[in-house]
């Protein structure tokens, strides 16, 4: 069986179901897209995940750390107003010490934060508290849709670099 996220008892990963109103469509979507890039991400040995895959340095653990900023920048940050008076540098690459597990585990953290926030709201067409990259606070409606393309881009950039490193393609 399937829930609306797409996602099966089996762990298979399918689209979301076109059914629902327009909060759940926009949340399922973004969830469809996070675990994508969870999925291309899991399984690699950090040696492989950290090597930058392109001549820019991007690697597949470092799409993560960078999703794992954006969450929090504008979710947090931008909109629920928490989290400091700067926003985080979401182009830091990873640090020493950094793994596979712990950033894909920062990431889960705040997807989970995320989706407080998002489930708290009553309304995607209330702006949030900061503006981050704009000249006013964005609504949640935005946000949720800015970070479905933000996360798809980044889902197809993991699913060429997992490709290059060892021949993984798919869902």
């Amino acid at each position: 069986m399937t829930d609306v996220t797409g996602f099966s008892a089996r762990g298979d990963v399918r689209p979301p179901r076109t059914a629902g109103g327009e909060k759940e469509t926009l949340v399922a979507f973004l969830g469809y897209l996070r675990e994508a890039v969870v999925a291309k991400a899991a399984g690699l040995s950090d040696e492989v995940g950290l090597t930058p895959g392109v001549p820019s340095g991007t690697s597949l653990l470092g799409l993560v750390k960078h999703l794992t900023r954006v969450e929090h920048n504008w979710f947090v940050w931008a909109y629920a107003g928490r989290g400091g008076e700067r926003p985080l540098d979401d182009d830091e690459p990873p640090a020493a010490g950094e793994t596979a597990q712990t950033l894909i585990a920062a990431y889960r953290e705040a997807v989970r934060a995320s989706d407080e926030i998002i489930a708290a709201c009553d309304d995607l067409g209330r702006p949030g508290v900061r503006a981050l990259g704009g000249t006013e606070p964005p609504t949640l409606r935005w946000i949720l849709v800015h970070m479905i393309e933000e996360t798809g881009r980044h889902a197809g950039h993991a699913d060429i670099l997992r490709e290059q490193t060892d021949g993984a393609t798919g869902r």
